[in-house]
């Protein structure tokens, strides 16, 4: 998770490492369509896209997925 809040804008990261932050979190995964996936936690439903080739996350979204636990109250 230090990874993720460390900087303003985050390094990559690795998506196995977020997927395993969001069921830390209590957080249900739910596997959608092609290759995005649906994070069920705080009540609200984010859908993302898993990596590939890669594994690292971009930025952007890293980015994203911050804010989202940010405005709920997760923090580093």
């Amino acid at each position: 998770m230090s990874k993720l809040f460390s900087l303003a804008k985050p390094p990559f990261v690795k998506w196995s490492d977020i997927e395993a932050l969001f069921i830390a979190l209590g957080a249900d995964i739910e596997e959608r369509e092609g290759s995005r996936v649906g994070v069920v936690l705080f009540g609200e439903v984010q859908v993302y896209h898993r990596p590939h080739p890669q594994k690292e996350t971009d930025k952007d979204a890293v980015i994203s997925i911050k804010k989202w636990l940010e405005r709920n109250g997760v923090k580093a």
